[in-house]
Order: C-alpha cells, then sequence, then structure tokens
C-alpha cells in the first residue's frame, strides 16, 4: 500500500496543473482499482494539503456517489444483494440517518458504497442523495485528509478507542422510530 502511495506522489509531483484532475479521476476510479477510499484520501492531504486535498476529495467522492447513484438503478442483482447485506448488517427495518452515514465512513472496514446504498434507500431523490452525500463525505475527506500521515502512528490501544468512541456516537445517533410494515408485523408462523 505504501508503494501507491509513493507512486502517486511521483506522479502528482511531476503532472503540475494536471494533478488535482488526475487526483479527481482517480477517485472517480477507485472502485474499479480496488483502492480503498481511505488511501486516497491520505495521499490527497501529502500531495496537495489540508484545504486543497480536501476539496479535491470530497469532488472526486461525490463524483463516485453520482456514479454509484446512476449504476445501481441499472443493475437490480447488485441492488437485491446490497439489500441483503444492509439487512444482515443493520437490520430489516433500520434506517441510518446521515449522521450515522457520516460516522460510518470514518470507520475504514465498512464498504463506502453499503453506506451509499444506505443513504439511497433512505433518499430516494437525485438532489436529496447527493446532498446527504456531500454532508457524509465531508468528514471522511476532512479526516483522513488531516490526520492521515498520523494514523500510521497510532497504538493499538489508540485505535481501539476511536473506534469504541465511533460506535457510541452511531448509536447515539440512530433513528429512534421504527416503521414496520403491518403485513410483516402479523406474519403468519407457518
Amino acid at each position: 500500500m505504501e508503494e501507491q502511495v509513493a507512486m502517486l506522489l511521483v506522479i502528482a509531483q511531476t503532472s503540475g496543473f494536471l494533478a488535482p484532475i488526475a487526483f479527481i479521476l482517480l477517485h472517480f476510479l477507485r472502485q474499479f482499482l480496488f483502492i480503498p477510499v481511505v488511501v486516497i484520501c491520505i495521499a490527497g492531504g501529502v500531495l496537495f494539503g489540508t484545504v486543497a486535498g480536501t476539496f479535491y476529495s470530497v469532488i472526486g467522492l461525490l463524483l463516485s456517489s453520482f456514479l454509484f447513484f446512476v449504476l445501481i438503478q441499472r443493475m437490480p442483482k447488485t441492488h437485491g444483494k446490497l439489500s441483503n447485506i444492509k439487512k444482515k448488517w443493520f437490520g430489516e427495518y433500520r434506517n441510518l440517518t446521515t449522521g450515522q452515514v457520516a460516522i460510518l465512513r470514518l470507520i475504514p472496514f465498512i464498504h463506502y458504497h453499503l453506506l451509499s446504498f444506505c443513504l439511497l434507500e433512505r433518499y430516494r431523490g437525485f438532489k436529496d442523495y447527493m446532498k446527504a452525500s456531500f454532508l457524509t463525505n465531508l468528514p471522511l475527506a476532512f479526516f483522513y485528509t488531516v490526520f492521515g500521515e498520523f494514523i500510521s502512528r497510532f497504538t493499538p490501544t489508540m485505535i481501539l478507542v476511536i473506534l469504541f468512541s465511533l460506535s457510541i456516537l452511531v448509536y447515539i445517533l440512530r433513528e429512534k422510530l421504527t416503521v414496520i410494515k403491518w403485513s410483516d408485523f402479523f406474519k403468519a408462523t407457518a
């Protein structure tokens, strides 16, 4: 993984004014290259600094969210698989709030597009979905751009404390209302 970041550094330093465009396109294409979001955001902080790296990462992540919105409509099997995974992880009747998705995006091992799917389930319209995507991508881009270079220096204890704190925040920001369909509530046991 360090080799990928080093290669990104060399490419960005030699490409001049095209570096931000290449970086944003890398965000756009990262899901096809199987590069984690965290790696790209950390590289953005190293390459461009906090403000510009966050800005470019947010643009790239919004393009990625746009691509997800367009493609998931055309792939019903993938939509069904993501729906099943969501039900297994979060429960059948649980809809994550925007705040919960923003915090869960800070946890590196939770799948980025599963959380995008959770947003899509909550906000069906394009405008609302993109607004929610922006609000959930901003903390992700900012956190990993600013603190990305320091994360590798954290002790395992510090990592556990951060993950525990994020878990508590997800619980606090949960939706406190669950709607169950009438037919599901009175489903026959046979």
